[in-house]
């Protein structure tokens, strides 16, 4: 199983700015615990960062028949990008959206989200843990299809035994 992590813009700058509302974790450390996890989990996984809207949709893009899961944390372009939703929407992936800050909380502009509702769920608030959620989460969606794609295999046999 392989999951793709896409952080948005500015993200390479945690540990740096606002650390009052980000902490001052940088993103490498995240990376480095989600790794750690994985490698426990038996997943693979692809980091990638980027502040720019067009390479993140191309990632994303990129992700279909590549991966099994997306971890997003599309930053400030939650706000405003109807293009990285589409693109979330076109590849069908199970698809966890991560904020480190509470964004409900926050300035009225962040409490718009273009993204949550392509997502199959969305973590805000947690600091850099929010990404260990993202990957216990991620886990849980991924066994739930192997489950239903078992069922289904299953009652396929059956039927064509009958």
């Amino acid at each position: 199983m392989k999951i793709v992590v896409i952080q948005g813009p500015n993200l390479n700058m945690l540990g740096v700015r606002e650390q009052q509302i980000y902490g001052s974790m940088k993103l490498e450390q995240i990376h480095a615990q989600m790794k750690d996890f994985a490698s426990q989990s038996g997943l693979d996984i692809e980091f990638f960062q980027s502040n720019l809207e067009g390479e993140i949709v191309d990632k994303i893009q990129e992700c279909y028949g590549d991966a099994d899961g997306i971890i997003i944390n599309p930053a400030a372009y939650t706000h405003t990008s109807i293009a990285i939703r589409d693109a979330i929407s076109a590849v069908s992936l199970p698809t966890i959206e991560v904020h480190i800050s509470n964004v409900h909380r926050r300035e009225e502009f962040r409490k718009q989200n273009m993204i949550a509702a392509v997502c199959s769920s969305s973590i805000v608030g947690f600091g850099p843990f929010g990404y260990h959620l993202a990957m216990v989460g991620m886990v849980q969606i991924m066994n739930e299809i192997k489950a239903v794609q078992e069922m289904q295999k299953q009652q396929s046999q059956a039927a064509q035994e009958n």
